[in-house]
């Protein structure tokens, strides 16, 4: 469908047709669809291409889009234009479609068989009847020329909306020049898993349980809006995001990551799906209806192991009311919930979750925008956590994330002078425990701190215990602290560490960190080719996280691999280009331990110049 593609004649122009002013732009997730080599094939066998087009692109309008609440824009001869509300859906019918292009090749010779490109982004576009407009058009129809024959590739803000693993498998392919594009956009491939439906439904921890945790772990998954209009759909992932918060304080429960739920969200799944996925015993879900302000939400608990609802409770409320700190929905579902299960009450005092609906926009988009490997979204994250620092000042949240943007600045080597960054980053972390001193967060980016930036590690360790002690479910600071004990040579602790952070947040969209960090502790054992494949894992999320490669060639070198670690090494040239194993040694968060001679002698093997 070349014609989509076209630079500003094609459906992306956003141009008034016929003198008529556009409609008000509306978030679509947008697929465009091209039929490979066509002018060859309907050449060599015209009849039989289009005999079998016509009936596919029937299929697909009288099945596919209506199954996933999608629709076919049109179709120029040789491709389809289709627009789903989620993201998720349009990825569902991207896989759907490539599957069912295949029945239609049987019994042909390879040189007949009709093979697509499928190219997926979303955002704001203007809708017509039969067209829509936007930059978002164009963008997706760039994407499609990404993708091999029978392949989808999707842009990073679909990316962001999908799980790895439920959705399919997602392969970052780093930063890809695209025509009239003046900015390497992140792209990635994805495809259909064989594996992770299978392996959800026989869940297993990558690591194994951290001691005899007796704790029922529980998963909030944001609420649905099933009548009214909820703009941006934020009032449901808000109010879920604090009542984990608040129920996050007690050390009687696990809690599933805000970040992993999240991905459950609008996926028509039963409870023990659910907590089959994400390993939880309990999962609290709901729907809500609005009209005008006013809001009805239906809550429910249930026990999956007996598989059975054990509480459910309907509230009346509003959206102004829901998040009035004075008497907070959220805490209203905590305490009924918390009763049903019999647990100590919570102490919720000292949650301060960001008080408007905006902020939660705000900070959900910065924390996804600093883990991207662009540059430029980096800066932009943290354009948007000074803004959120300013406007609630007194918040502990924006302040913690933001130390830990100082310190990813400095590992990805972007940062002009590391001590100048670690005064940056400790002056938030301070001004994240003025507002709240026991914010496990802050406590837990604070260890970071001095661990990363000023290699003290006993302060570090302090400050984990500390915020494990406000927060037992905080999986970053296990995290952390896994590569604090794997840099002092304690190997398994940090892998028991890392394992409980990775079950703590089994689906988090922040996995390929979750996978590099575990990788380290992993090599204060001996088991180099476990963290071969973490970090392999994590790279293929992510391929321009520097540490990870760092990471990758010590465990390959450690493995007798060096041919691959030197493989590694030029990689990271790429992307370190001004790396040296002096300047490793000297920011080293290990400098003195048992690890950083190996390390050092595995980079100086793989080609890394001293």
């Amino acid at each position: 469908m070349n014609a989509a593609a076209n630079d500003s004649e094609g459906t992306g122009a956003g141009k008034p047709v016929s003198g008529r002013a556009l409609p008000a732009p509306l978030w679509q997730c947008v697929l465009v669809l091209d039929m490979v080599g066509s002018v060859r094939l309907i050449r060599q066998h015209e009849a039989d291409v289009i005999e079998r087009w016509v009936r596919f692109t029937d299929e697909v309008r009288r099945e596919v889009a209506p199954a996933r609440g999608g629709r076919v824009v049109k179709s120029l001869g040789d491709g389809l234009l289709m627009v789903f509300d989620l993201a998720t859906a349009a990825a569902a019918a991207a896989l759907d479609l490539q599957r069912r292009i295949a029945d239609y090749n049987t019994e042909r010779r390879a040189d007949a068989h009709i093979l697509l490109c499928i190219g997926l982004h979303c955002g704001d576009v203007r809708v017509h009847p039969d067209d829509v407009f936007g930059d978002v058009v164009n963008l997706a129809a760039r994407l499609s020329t990404l993708a091999s024959p029978g392949g989808v590739v999707v842009s990073a803000d679909v990316h962001d909306q999908l799980v790895a693993g439920i959705d399919g498998d997602l392969v970052h392919m780093g930063g890809c020049y695209l025509k009239h594009v003046d900015e390497p956009v992140q792209a990635y491939t994805l495809s259909a898993s064989g594996r992770a439906h299978a392996a959800a439904l026989t869940h297993a921890p990558a690591f194994p349980a951290a001691g005899d945790d007796l704790r029922p772990a529980i998963a909030v998954v944001p609420f649905d809006c099933t009548i009214g209009l909820d703009p941006g759909s934020v009032f449901g992932e808000a109010l879920a995001d604090e009542v984990i918060t608040l129920m996050a304080g007690s050390d009687s429960l696990q809690v599933i990551s805000r970040l992993s739920t999240r991905g459950m969200r609008g996926r028509q799944l039963g409870a023990e799906q659910v907590a089959q996925y994400l390993g939880a015993a309990f999962v609290m879900s709901g729907h809500y209806r609005v009209s005008g302000d006013s809001v009805r939400l239906h809550v429910e608990l249930s026990d999956t192991r007996r598989s059975r609802v054990v509480w459910a409770q309907v509230f009346d409320t509003s959206m102004a009311a829901a998040f009035d700190p004075g008497s907070p929905l959220a805490e209203r579902i905590v305490a009924e919930a918390s009763r049903t299960l019999m647990v100590q009450a919570l102490d919720l005092a000292e949650t301060q979750p960001l008080p408007t609906l905006e902020s939660y926009n705000l900070l959900f988009a910065a924390v996804s925008l600093m883990h991207r490997a662009s540059r430029t979204q980096f800066e932009r994250a943290r354009e948007m956590l000074e803004y959120l620092a300013d406007r609630h000042g007194r918040r502990a949240v924006a302040h913690a994330w933001l130390a830990k943007w100082h310190v990813l600045r400095v590992v990805q080597g972007w940062a002009p002078d590391r001590d100048i960054e670690g005064a940056m980053a400790l002056d938030r972390v301070r001004r994240a425990l003025d507002a709240s001193a026991t914010n496990a967060l802050a406590l837990t980016m604070g260890g970071l701190v001095h661990a990363y930036l000023r290699k003290d590690l006993d302060t570090a360790g302090d400050l984990y215990e500390q915020a494990l002690g406000a927060n037992p479910n905080e999986p970053m600071a296990w995290l952390f602290s896994a590569t604090r004990l794997a840099w002092r040579g304690e190997g398994a602790a940090a892998v028991e560490a890392a394992g409980y952070a990775l079950r703590l947040s089994p689906l988090d969209p922040l996995r390929y960190f979750f996978d590099s960090l575990a990788a380290t502790a992993t090599l204060a054992t001996d088991d180099s080719a476990r963290a071969v494949e973490l970090a392999r894992r994590s790279i293929r999320a992510n391929r321009t996280h520097a540490s990870t490669w760092r990471t990758l060639i010590f465990a390959l070198v450690k493995s007798g691999q060096v041919d691959e670690a030197r493989a590694a090494a030029r990689e990271l040239r790429v992307i370190e280009p001004t790396l040296t194993v002096s300047r490793f040694r000297e920011r080293f968060p290990g400098s003195g331990g048992p690890m950083e001679l190996p390390w050092a002698q595995a980079l100086a093997l793989a080609g890394v110049p001293d």
